[in-house]
């Protein structure tokens, strides 16, 4: 099955239906086929992005318990990792977030991200590969 990482921007637009980014996520997902894969620092940043509507929060973590997103254990081990990956881009910079979608890239062989971020085209895995956002433009 196709495993594709999602960031936190696309999962805003969609639960919140007055980001510009709305009905392009929409769509994108209601054709989407494979497994979205992400973090729970994601879920923490879009949870508090979300904060406007506590119920949209309480859709978007319903949403998350039904099982609409895998949300691999990153153990505290791998956080050496992360670190000297958001050293590596302080000048981007890279937050917590993005880098555990790097590091979950690397660690799990994903090769493609769901994001409306340009960060993820300079970003680059411990193997110093490229992972290829899939959202349309």
């Amino acid at each position: 099955m196709r495993r594709v990482l999602i960031d936190s921007g696309p999962l805003i637009a969609l639960f919140d239906r007055s980001d510009r980014h709305h009905e392009r996520v929409l769509n994108f997902l209601r054709s989407f086929e494979g497994e979205l894969v992400s973090s729970w620092p994601v879920l923490t940043e879009v949870s508090h992005m979300l904060d406007f509507n506590v119920q949209v929060q309480l859709d978007f973590l319903e949403w998350i318990h039904r099982g609409a997103i895998t949300l691999p254990e990153i153990t505290r081990d791998e956080l050496g990792d992360m670190i000297d990956m958001m050293r590596t881009y302080t000048n981007v910079p890279m937050d917590l977030a993005d880098a555990t979608l790097i590091y979950l890239a690397h660690r799990e062989k994903i090769e493609e991200i769901i994001s409306i971020d340009s960060d993820f085209s300079i970003y680059r895995t411990l193997k110093k590969r490229f992972v290829r956002n899939i959202l349309p433009q």
